[in-house]
Protein backbone atom coordinates (compact mmCIF):
# COMPACT_ATOMS: atom_id res chain seq x y z
CA UNK A 1 0.00 0.00 0.00
CA UNK A 2 2.80 2.64 0.85
CA UNK A 3 2.27 6.02 2.37
CA UNK A 4 2.47 6.65 5.99
CA UNK A 5 -0.09 6.60 8.59
CA UNK A 6 -0.99 7.40 12.75
CA UNK A 7 0.53 5.46 15.11
CA UNK A 8 1.12 5.95 19.14
CA UNK A 9 4.87 4.90 19.87
CA UNK A 10 6.26 4.17 22.86
CA UNK A 11 9.33 6.63 21.50
CA UNK A 12 11.37 6.38 24.90
CA UNK A 13 12.50 4.19 28.09
CA UNK A 14 10.37 6.41 30.35
CA UNK A 15 6.47 7.38 30.88
CA UNK A 16 4.29 8.31 28.34
CA UNK A 17 3.79 7.85 24.40
CA UNK A 18 4.47 9.76 21.51
CA UNK A 19 1.52 9.78 18.46
CA UNK A 20 3.36 9.66 15.44
CA UNK A 21 3.21 9.35 11.58
CA UNK A 22 4.99 6.50 10.55
CA UNK A 23 5.08 4.10 7.70
CA UNK A 24 1.81 2.03 7.05
CA UNK A 25 3.88 -1.76 7.25
CA UNK A 26 3.95 -3.67 4.16
CA UNK A 27 3.29 -7.60 3.84
CA UNK A 28 4.42 -11.11 3.56
CA UNK A 29 3.23 -13.61 1.12
CA UNK A 30 1.41 -14.87 4.20
CA UNK A 31 0.27 -11.93 5.69
CA UNK A 32 -3.19 -9.58 6.05
CA UNK A 33 -2.84 -6.09 6.08
CA UNK A 34 -5.84 -4.83 8.25
CA UNK A 35 -7.41 -1.29 8.64
CA UNK A 36 -8.17 -0.71 12.65
CA UNK A 37 -11.04 0.16 13.47
CA UNK A 38 -11.09 -0.35 17.02
CA UNK A 39 -8.51 -0.75 19.45
CA UNK A 40 -8.56 -1.75 23.09
CA UNK A 41 -6.21 -0.58 26.21
CA UNK A 42 -4.85 -3.45 27.83
CA UNK A 43 -2.98 -3.67 31.54
CA UNK A 44 -0.08 -4.83 29.61
CA UNK A 45 -0.30 -1.25 27.53
CA UNK A 46 -0.33 0.44 31.12
CA UNK A 47 2.81 -1.36 32.39
CA UNK A 48 4.39 0.21 29.10
CA UNK A 49 3.18 3.45 29.37
CA UNK A 50 3.88 3.62 32.77
CA UNK A 51 7.21 1.84 32.42
CA UNK A 52 7.66 -0.34 34.97
CA UNK A 53 10.69 -2.80 35.66
CA UNK A 54 8.70 -5.58 33.64
CA UNK A 55 8.26 -3.03 30.68
CA UNK A 56 11.89 -2.12 31.02
CA UNK A 57 12.82 -5.70 30.83
CA UNK A 58 11.21 -6.81 27.73
CA UNK A 59 10.46 -3.83 25.63
CA UNK A 60 12.70 -1.89 23.37
CA UNK A 61 11.45 1.35 22.02
CA UNK A 62 11.08 2.84 19.93
CA UNK A 63 7.83 0.71 18.85
CA UNK A 64 4.31 0.59 18.22
CA UNK A 65 2.22 -0.71 21.02
CA UNK A 66 -0.85 -2.05 21.52
CA UNK A 67 -2.23 -5.18 20.77
CA UNK A 68 -5.93 -5.60 20.98
CA UNK A 69 -7.96 -4.72 17.95
CA UNK A 70 -10.23 -5.13 15.17
CA UNK A 71 -10.25 -4.05 12.03
CA UNK A 72 -11.00 -4.71 7.67
CA UNK A 73 -8.83 -6.66 5.69
CA UNK A 74 -7.62 -4.15 3.08
CA UNK A 75 -4.73 -5.64 1.17
CA UNK A 76 -3.74 -9.94 1.72
CA UNK A 77 -0.47 -11.67 0.79
CA UNK A 78 -0.03 -13.68 -2.32
CA UNK A 79 -0.22 -16.97 -0.10
CA UNK A 80 -3.48 -16.10 1.78
CA UNK A 81 -6.71 -18.21 0.46
CA UNK A 82 -8.78 -17.77 3.58
CA UNK A 83 -9.25 -14.17 4.03
CA UNK A 84 -10.66 -11.48 1.48
CA UNK A 85 -10.50 -8.16 1.15
CA UNK A 86 -13.60 -6.80 3.20
CA UNK A 87 -13.38 -9.32 5.63
CA UNK A 88 -14.00 -8.18 9.29
CA UNK A 89 -11.27 -9.48 12.07
CA UNK A 90 -10.16 -9.37 15.26
CA UNK A 91 -6.51 -10.43 15.77
CA UNK A 92 -4.42 -13.37 18.09
CA UNK A 93 -1.52 -11.28 19.47
CA UNK A 94 0.84 -14.43 20.08
CA UNK A 95 2.53 -14.76 17.41
CA UNK A 96 4.45 -18.49 17.74
CA UNK A 97 6.85 -20.51 15.82
CA UNK A 98 5.64 -23.77 14.62
CA UNK A 99 8.77 -25.81 15.41
CA UNK A 100 8.96 -25.99 19.24
CA UNK A 101 7.85 -29.03 20.99
CA UNK A 102 4.82 -27.15 22.59
CA UNK A 103 3.70 -26.31 19.07
CA UNK A 104 4.32 -29.33 17.58
CA UNK A 105 1.83 -31.02 20.36
CA UNK A 106 -0.81 -28.64 19.55
CA UNK A 107 -0.01 -26.54 22.44
CA UNK A 108 0.48 -23.39 20.72
CA UNK A 109 -0.95 -20.89 23.50
CA UNK A 110 2.15 -21.97 25.60
CA UNK A 111 5.17 -21.50 22.65
CA UNK A 112 8.41 -21.47 23.76
CA UNK A 113 9.58 -18.71 21.03
CA UNK A 114 6.13 -16.42 21.09
CA UNK A 115 6.19 -13.14 20.36
CA UNK A 116 3.80 -10.49 20.61
CA UNK A 117 2.42 -7.61 19.03
CA UNK A 118 2.83 -4.37 20.95
CA UNK A 119 5.32 -5.67 23.00
CA UNK A 120 7.98 -7.83 21.05
CA UNK A 121 6.83 -6.49 17.71
CA UNK A 122 5.15 -3.98 16.20
CA UNK A 123 1.63 -3.52 17.29
CA UNK A 124 -2.04 -2.22 16.98
CA UNK A 125 -2.00 1.60 18.29
CA UNK A 126 -2.57 2.74 14.80
CA UNK A 127 -4.22 3.48 11.30
CA UNK A 128 -3.09 0.26 10.47
CA UNK A 129 -1.43 -3.00 11.25
CA UNK A 130 0.46 -6.06 9.48
CA UNK A 131 -0.93 -9.78 10.81
CA UNK A 132 -0.09 -12.70 9.91
CA UNK A 133 -3.26 -14.66 7.86
CA UNK A 134 -3.29 -17.49 10.54
CA UNK A 135 -3.43 -14.91 13.52
CA UNK A 136 -6.69 -13.48 12.28
CA UNK A 137 -10.34 -14.78 13.27
CA UNK A 138 -13.40 -13.76 11.29
CA UNK A 139 -16.22 -11.86 12.74
CA UNK A 140 -19.82 -11.32 11.56
CA UNK A 141 -19.99 -8.17 10.37
CA UNK A 142 -22.50 -6.93 12.60
CA UNK A 143 -20.04 -7.09 15.64
CA UNK A 144 -19.53 -4.19 16.73
CA UNK A 145 -15.78 -2.83 16.64
CA UNK A 146 -14.79 -2.12 20.16
CA UNK A 147 -16.37 -5.40 21.15
CA UNK A 148 -14.10 -7.53 18.32
CA UNK A 149 -11.58 -5.86 19.62
CA UNK A 150 -12.15 -7.22 23.25
CA UNK A 151 -12.48 -10.62 22.30
CA UNK A 152 -8.75 -11.12 22.71
CA UNK A 153 -8.55 -10.26 26.32
CA UNK A 154 -11.79 -12.12 26.38
CA UNK A 155 -10.29 -15.11 25.36
CA UNK A 156 -8.22 -14.90 28.73
CA UNK A 157 -11.51 -14.70 30.75
CA UNK A 158 -12.61 -17.89 28.65
CA UNK A 159 -9.55 -19.70 29.08
CA UNK A 160 -9.10 -18.98 32.82
CA UNK A 161 -12.56 -19.91 33.78
CA UNK A 162 -12.93 -22.68 31.61
CA UNK A 163 -9.99 -24.77 32.29
CA UNK A 164 -11.79 -27.15 34.43
CA UNK A 165 -15.33 -28.38 35.03
CA UNK A 166 -17.68 -24.58 35.81
CA UNK A 167 -21.34 -26.16 35.76
CA UNK A 168 -22.68 -25.88 38.99
CA UNK A 169 -19.58 -24.79 41.12
CA UNK A 170 -19.57 -22.10 43.48
CA UNK A 171 -16.85 -19.69 41.31
CA UNK A 172 -14.75 -17.28 42.97
CA UNK A 173 -13.65 -14.10 41.08
CA UNK A 174 -10.32 -12.30 42.63
CA UNK A 175 -9.60 -9.25 41.19
CA UNK A 176 -12.48 -7.25 38.89
CA UNK A 177 -10.13 -5.67 36.29
CA UNK A 178 -11.45 -6.06 32.50
CA UNK A 179 -10.73 -9.78 32.25
CA UNK A 180 -11.95 -10.38 35.70
CA UNK A 181 -15.35 -8.86 35.04
CA UNK A 182 -15.43 -10.74 31.74
CA UNK A 183 -14.70 -14.19 33.72
CA UNK A 184 -17.58 -12.83 35.74
CA UNK A 185 -19.68 -12.78 32.78
CA UNK A 186 -18.53 -16.54 31.27
CA UNK A 187 -18.68 -18.10 34.41
CA UNK A 188 -22.16 -17.33 35.03
CA UNK A 189 -23.52 -18.20 30.90
CA UNK A 190 -21.22 -21.36 32.20
CA UNK A 191 -23.61 -22.16 34.94
CA UNK A 192 -21.61 -21.62 37.57
CA UNK A 193 -23.97 -21.94 40.80
CA UNK A 194 -22.35 -18.74 42.37
CA UNK A 195 -19.94 -16.34 41.50
CA UNK A 196 -18.79 -14.24 43.79
CA UNK A 197 -17.09 -11.32 42.58
CA UNK A 198 -13.77 -9.73 45.12
CA UNK A 199 -11.76 -6.63 45.08
CA UNK A 200 -11.61 -3.15 46.53
CA UNK A 201 -12.26 -1.25 44.28
CA UNK A 202 -16.50 -0.68 44.38
CA UNK A 203 -16.51 0.68 40.33
CA UNK A 204 -15.25 -2.32 39.65
CA UNK A 205 -17.02 -4.33 41.82
CA UNK A 206 -20.43 -2.54 40.72
CA UNK A 207 -19.14 -3.76 37.05
CA UNK A 208 -18.98 -7.48 38.04
CA UNK A 209 -22.50 -7.36 39.21
CA UNK A 210 -23.37 -5.78 36.12
CA UNK A 211 -21.61 -8.58 34.26
CA UNK A 212 -23.72 -11.02 36.08
CA UNK A 213 -21.75 -11.58 39.58
CA UNK A 214 -24.15 -13.24 42.73
CA UNK A 215 -21.94 -11.80 45.32
CA UNK A 216 -20.03 -8.65 45.34
CA UNK A 217 -17.24 -8.65 48.43
CA UNK A 218 -14.47 -5.99 49.24
CA UNK A 219 -11.58 -7.14 50.35
CA UNK A 220 -10.91 -3.90 52.56
CA UNK A 221 -14.20 -3.99 54.14
CA UNK A 222 -14.75 -7.61 55.34
CA UNK A 223 -12.10 -10.22 55.89
CA UNK A 224 -12.82 -12.20 52.55
CA UNK A 225 -12.10 -15.90 53.70
CA UNK A 226 -14.54 -15.84 56.67
CA UNK A 227 -17.34 -13.97 53.87
CA UNK A 228 -16.84 -16.57 51.31
CA UNK A 229 -16.83 -19.46 53.98
CA UNK A 230 -19.67 -18.29 55.37
CA UNK A 231 -21.37 -18.38 51.46
CA UNK A 232 -20.70 -21.82 51.42
CA UNK A 233 -21.46 -23.79 54.13
CA UNK A 234 -18.23 -23.58 55.53
CA UNK A 235 -16.76 -25.38 52.66
CA UNK A 236 -14.90 -22.20 50.17
CA UNK A 237 -15.43 -22.35 47.03
CA UNK A 238 -14.68 -25.33 44.35
CA UNK A 239 -13.17 -22.84 41.67
CA UNK A 240 -11.29 -19.48 42.15
CA UNK A 241 -10.08 -17.38 39.21
CA UNK A 242 -7.45 -15.36 40.30
CA UNK A 243 -6.95 -12.01 38.15
CA UNK A 244 -5.76 -9.98 40.32
CA UNK A 245 -1.36 -10.88 40.93
CA UNK A 246 -1.87 -9.51 44.42
CA UNK A 247 0.45 -11.76 47.05
CA UNK A 248 -2.08 -11.30 49.84
CA UNK A 249 -5.35 -11.87 47.64
CA UNK A 250 -3.34 -14.46 45.68
CA UNK A 251 -2.90 -16.17 49.54
CA UNK A 252 -6.94 -15.56 50.27
CA UNK A 253 -7.96 -17.26 47.36
CA UNK A 254 -5.92 -20.65 48.24
CA UNK A 255 -7.45 -20.06 51.99
CA UNK A 256 -11.22 -20.21 50.61
CA UNK A 257 -10.43 -23.07 48.32
CA UNK A 258 -12.46 -26.32 48.94
CA UNK A 259 -11.06 -29.64 49.36
CA UNK A 260 -10.09 -30.88 46.16
CA UNK A 261 -11.26 -27.99 44.65
CA UNK A 262 -9.08 -25.55 41.37
CA UNK A 263 -7.29 -22.53 41.48
CA UNK A 264 -6.60 -21.15 37.89
CA UNK A 265 -3.99 -18.36 37.83
CA UNK A 266 -3.79 -15.25 35.29
CA UNK A 267 -3.19 -12.43 37.60
CA UNK A 268 0.88 -11.78 37.19
CA UNK A 269 2.44 -10.79 40.92
CA UNK A 270 5.27 -8.58 40.12
CA UNK A 271 7.37 -10.76 43.29
CA UNK A 272 7.54 -14.10 44.52
CA UNK A 273 4.96 -14.87 46.37
CA UNK A 274 4.81 -16.84 49.81
CA UNK A 275 2.18 -19.76 50.26
CA UNK A 276 1.64 -22.50 53.01
CA UNK A 277 2.07 -25.43 49.94
CA UNK A 278 1.49 -28.45 52.43
CA UNK A 279 -1.44 -26.99 54.14
CA UNK A 280 -3.49 -25.01 51.61
CA UNK A 281 -1.81 -27.49 48.43
CA UNK A 282 -1.01 -30.63 49.03
CA UNK A 283 -3.40 -31.52 52.29
CA UNK A 284 -6.43 -29.86 50.41
CA UNK A 285 -5.70 -32.31 46.93
CA UNK A 286 -6.12 -28.84 45.18
CA UNK A 287 -5.01 -28.37 41.24
CA UNK A 288 -3.46 -25.53 40.31
CA UNK A 289 -3.20 -24.26 36.90
CA UNK A 290 -1.30 -21.82 35.44
CA UNK A 291 -2.73 -19.85 31.97
CA UNK A 292 -1.02 -17.73 29.81
CA UNK A 293 -3.06 -16.45 26.55
CA UNK A 294 -5.90 -18.36 24.83
CA UNK A 295 -6.06 -21.69 23.28
CA UNK A 296 -5.12 -21.15 19.56
CA UNK A 297 -7.97 -21.76 18.16
CA UNK A 298 -10.49 -23.56 20.46
CA UNK A 299 -10.76 -20.91 23.01
CA UNK A 300 -11.61 -17.97 20.14
CA UNK A 301 -14.19 -20.65 18.62
CA UNK A 302 -15.63 -20.42 22.34
CA UNK A 303 -15.41 -16.74 23.11
CA UNK A 304 -17.16 -16.48 19.54
CA UNK A 305 -20.25 -18.75 20.79
CA UNK A 306 -20.39 -17.07 23.77
CA UNK A 307 -21.36 -13.36 22.11
CA UNK A 308 -23.08 -14.83 18.83
CA UNK A 309 -25.35 -16.66 20.88
CA UNK A 310 -25.72 -13.95 23.06
CA UNK A 311 -24.80 -15.49 26.41
CA UNK A 312 -22.20 -12.80 26.85
CA UNK A 313 -22.66 -8.98 26.58
CA UNK A 314 -19.69 -7.55 26.46
CA UNK A 315 -21.34 -3.90 25.76
CA UNK A 316 -21.64 -3.30 29.65
CA UNK A 317 -18.25 -2.93 30.68
CA UNK A 318 -16.95 -1.05 27.49
CA UNK A 319 -17.11 2.63 29.72
CA UNK A 320 -14.85 5.05 28.07
CA UNK A 321 -14.05 5.71 24.11
CA UNK A 322 -11.94 8.14 22.62
CA UNK A 323 -9.90 9.21 19.79
CA UNK A 324 -6.14 7.76 19.02
CA UNK A 325 -5.32 11.58 19.57
CA UNK A 326 -7.18 11.41 23.19
CA UNK A 327 -4.52 8.43 24.14
CA UNK A 328 -3.95 10.33 27.57
CA UNK A 329 -6.89 10.59 28.75
CA UNK A 330 -7.34 6.51 27.73
CA UNK A 331 -4.43 5.75 30.04
CA UNK A 332 -5.16 8.00 32.89
CA UNK A 333 -8.35 6.58 33.28
CA UNK A 334 -7.04 2.77 33.29
CA UNK A 335 -4.56 4.25 35.78
CA UNK A 336 -7.20 5.77 37.82
CA UNK A 337 -8.96 2.16 37.84
CA UNK A 338 -12.16 4.04 37.40
CA UNK A 339 -13.15 2.72 34.02
CA UNK A 340 -13.70 -0.94 32.41
CA UNK A 341 -12.99 -1.46 29.02
CA UNK A 342 -11.00 1.42 27.29
CA UNK A 343 -11.84 1.75 23.42
CA UNK A 344 -9.27 4.16 21.29
CA UNK A 345 -10.30 4.75 17.39
CA UNK A 346 -8.16 5.10 14.93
Amino acid sequence: MGGTMRALVKHHAGFGAELREVPIPTIGPNEVLVKVKATTICGTDVHIYKWDDWAAGRVKPPLVFGHEFSGEVVEVGDQVTHLQIGDHVSAETHIVCHRCPQCLRGDYHICANTQIIGVDRNGCFAEYAAMPAENLWKNNKDLPPEVASAMEPMGNAVHTALSGPITGKRVAVIGCGPIGVMAVAVAKASGASQVIALDINEYRLNLAGTMGATTLINSQEVDPVTRVKELTGGHGVDVVLEMSGHPVAIQQGFAMLSLGGRISMLGLPTKPVELDISNEIVFKGIQVHGIVGRRMYETWEQTAGFLNSGQVDLKPMITHRFSLEEFEKGFELMMSGKSGKVVLYP
